[in-house]
């Protein structure tokens, strides 16, 4: 789906503001001309006008004024003050789409005043097109509107939509928080690597293809990671011996820890909200 004729406003031109606008126009899914960059630093709107050729102002409200989407891309902390800046100047008939962390869905009503909202859980691979976003709406965003959510989103990688907030708790602890799992697996790796005598540099490229080029066969295979884990792990072999090094240092239960201690955490962050 294309978003052209309609009207973009971007509230906060941070890296995932700008990388959903870096995405829209490299796919050509909506002109320049029609998407409106709001950030409180006029040197960042100039940067944003000379890169991409869009319309800026530091003017939250003003930015929002015309717009058919409005994408809330500010920080959680900086919300309220965001919904204050443009409350009573969206359009009644606006889609609001937030990627704010924590922030639900009725906070965002009642402080932007529209009712068809879109709350997203993006993750940092998006700023090269390569994320994961989890997605939800209010029962009054209808299938077109739906379409101009994924569109947008679509452009920070692949989505999801579900269809109750209660997943994007368990979306910030698997795919938002996702991303530091496996730097650190990749830190741990690479200085593995290091310390049995690799450069840091060749270390670091071994690593990064290695897990670069398994993902890629687990998609393009489809099976589970369990049958790709046994072709690999050969009897008294090499693998076999790390992996049992692995389960006997409990990776399994700890990183099943790290990601329900993520989704507690973001659910007390959204009752803090």
């Amino acid at each position: 789906m294309t978003l052209n004729g309609k009207k973009i406003a971007f509230v906060g031109a941070g890296v995932m503001g700008e990388a959903m606008i870096k995405g829209l126009l490299a796919e050509k899914l909506i002109s320049p001309g029609d998407i409106i960059a709001s950030d409180p630093h006029a040197a960042r709107c100039h940067e944003l006008v000379e890169r991409y050729g869009l319309h800026s102002t530091t003017d939250n409200g003003e930015a929002v004024t015309d717009a058919d989407i409005v994408v809330l891309s500010v920080k959680p902390q900086v919300m309220g003050r965001a919904l204050a800046d443009v409350q009573g100047k969206v359009r009644p008939d606006a889609l609001v789409l937030s990627i704010a962390a924590g922030v639900k869905l009725a906070t965002i009503t009642q402080g932007s005043g529209v009712e068809q909202i879109v709350r997203a859980m993006p993750n940092t691979p998006g700023q090269i097109g390569a994320g994961m976003t989890v997605y939800v709406a209010t029962p009054a965003v209808n299938a077109d509107k739906l379409g101009w959510a994924a569109t947008v989103l679509g452009a920070l990688g692949e989505t999801l939509f579900v269809d109750d907030e209660k997943y994007m708790d368990m979306a910030t602890a698997l795919n938002g928080s996702g991303p530091s799992y496996v730097f650190l697996l990749m830190e741990a790796m690479i200085d593995a690597g290091v310390h049995m005598g690799f450069s840091r540099q060749d270390a670091q490229k071994l690593v990064h293809q290695t897990m670069l080029g398994s993902v890629q066969y687990a998609i393009d295979s489809g099976d589970h990671p369990a049958e790709l884990r046994n072709q690999v792990t050969s009897p008294g072999g090499t693998s076999a011996a790390a992996l049992f090094a692995l389960e006997k240092g409990g990776v399994r239960t700890t990183l099943s820890e790290a990601i329900w201690a993520a989704y507690n955490r973001s659910v007390e962050l959204g009752k803090d909200g």
